[in-house]
């Protein structure tokens, strides 16, 4: 993103410096064209003084063979002279008036129409579309005789672009030309939109592709935990049963115990059922691997609830017996079949009856309650 942001302010600082230097050739053809102009404009000038000259010099040999003809008029060649002397006077003035621009104002030198004609062209040549106000400034005047609209006065002056006209003029004052464009941050973005659309385009991408990847890493996070709280809880839940089926193997070797049919049976039966939980619980640990996937597969099945608390007492009344404790029921629920995994839920029950036993300081007493609420639930305690 960095990149990218880099990239596009130096795209950004490249066009305007390109807008720039595009402005500075239109205005500088534009100002060229009109000394251009005003020299075709004293050219046609001096053509039209030539043929005055001429005509002057007709009327005054006229003049000269009328004096000849008729000996009168102007007495004597002093007189002749003077005569002489006015007519070229005369020549010398309108030569003035005809190609003397020193100090004719500005605003008499620059036909506006002519002048915004050429900077529209000039600038469209250059792929610069937007809207500019133009205005020419005089120093020595301390005034803009010439503007476009009059909106941006101040503009011109401040951020404007300059330009001096009639260049050729070495020995006057220069007037300036002002290039101003109120909507030059627009234009230069309308001129990088494609750019621009790219790069944010490749912006976005980078943003999903660093929140895919964060996704990723809780995902796996939150993965990683569940394994280990899975783990943790089957190895609390391997120690149970094997527990049980320790003491029933001490009992059964125990010498001053009493050996009966009924004993016997007890006993071995214990170590059947905790054996088949000890097979349940080996196949959801081969069945882990479905943690990858985010989720744990339960093989959901009407279970009596009854029947399963009935027989984790019974795997369990021996440990609870040998602390001198006992466990009571009081199963109420008339409503006792339930939608679940039997494998997991017997190991529920069956750590709590655990937890009651080992977290009782002396001679547990555990009390088993099952009812029927109103609720969506059943409530065991």
């Amino acid at each position: 993103m960095i990149i990218q942001s880099y990239w596009i302010k130096n795209t950004i600082t490249v066009k305007e410096a390109n807008f720039i230097r595009d402005v500075n050739e239109a205005v500088s053809t534009v100002v060229y064209k009109l000394e251009r102009i005003e020299a075709a404009g004293k050219f046609k000038n001096q053509m039209n003084y030539m043929q005055q000259r001429q005509k002057w010099q007709l009327y005054i040999d006229s003049l000269n063979q009328s004096f000849l003809k008729e000996n009168s008029g102007l007495s004597g060649s002093l007189d002749l002279n003077k005569f002489l002397k006015k007519s070229i006077l005369a020549q010398d003035v309108l030569k003035s008036l005809l190609f003397d621009y020193s100090n004719v104002p500005v605003e008499r030198r620059i036909n506006v129409s002519l002048l915004d004609s050429l900077i529209t062209s000039e600038l469209k040549n250059k792929g610069i579309t937007t809207n500019y106000e133009f205005g020419v400034f005089s120093p020595t005047r301390n005034l803009m005789p010439i503007q476009k609209t009059g909106k941006y006065p101040k503009e011109l002056l401040n951020k404007g672009f300059s330009f001096a006209l009639f260049p050729s003029d070495m020995f006057n004052n220069p007037d300036y030309l002002m290039i101003f464009f109120p909507n030059e941050k627009r234009f230069l973005i309308s001129q990088l939109w494609k750019t621009l659309s790219i790069s944010v385009v490749f912006i976005i991408i980078i943003i999903l592709s660093f929140a895919y990847t964060v996704i990723t890493i809780l995902k796996q996070k939150k993965i990683s935990e569940m394994k280990n709280d899975f783990i943790n809880n089957m190895t609390h839940e391997f120690k149970t049963p094997i527990s049980t089926i320790s003491l029933a193997c001490e009992a059964l070797s125990d010498k001053d115990i009493i050996k009966s049919k009924s004993l016997y049976d007890n006993y071995i039966n214990v170590i059947n059922e905790e054996n088949r939980r000890l097979g349940g619980m080996a196949e959801r640990i081969l069945q882990s691997a479905s943690l990858e996937k985010g989720q744990i597969i339960l093989k959901k099945e009407r279970v009596d609830i009854h029947e399963v608390i009935l027989e984790a007492i019974n795997n369990i009344h021996l440990q609870v017996e040998k602390k001198g404790g006992r466990i009571k029921t009081n199963l109420k629920a008339e409503s006792f079949i339930i939608n679940a995994d039997k494998v997991h839920i017997t190991n529920v029950v069956f750590n709590l009856l655990d937890n009651a036993n080992k977290y009782a300081p002396v001679s547990p007493e555990i009390i088993i309650t099952t009812e029927n609420l109103s609720y969506s639930y059943r409530k065991y305690s």
